[in-house]
C-alpha cells in the first residue's frame, strides 16, 4: 500500500467506526459516496459541454463506466463522434 494523508490515530478511528457499522450502514455509505461521485462528474461534463439534454448527459455518465466500444455497441452512440 502507498503513502497515507491520514495519520495512524485517524485511520484507527475510521476503521473502529467501520467495524461498529451495520452493513446497512456501509451501503448507505457506498451509495452516497457514488452519487457524490456522479454530482461530481456532471458537474465536469457541464463545465466541458455546458447546458446539454437529461439524455445526452446520462449518456456521457454511462460512457466513463463501461467505454467508448461498449457505448457503440451497445446504445450506438460514440462519444469521439459527439466531442468527448
Amino acid at each position: 500500500m502507498g503513502p497515507s494523508d491520514t495519520s495512524p490515530d485517524a485511520e484507527q478511528l475510521l476503521i473502529e467506526e467501520a467495524r461498529r457499522m451495520t452493513p446497512w450502514e456501509k451501503l448507505q455509505r457506498v451509495a452516497a459516496l457514488n452519487q457524490e461521485a456522479a454530482d461530481l462528474e456532471k458537474a465536469r461534463i457541464r463545465a466541458q459541454y455546458g447546458e446539454i439534454s437529461e439524455e445526452e448527459m446520462r449518456l456521457r455518465l454511462g460512457a466513463l463506466r463501461p467505454g467508448r466500444e461498449t457505448m457503440v455497441k451497445v446504445f450506438g452512440w460514440d462519444p469521439d463522434v459527439w466531442g468527448w
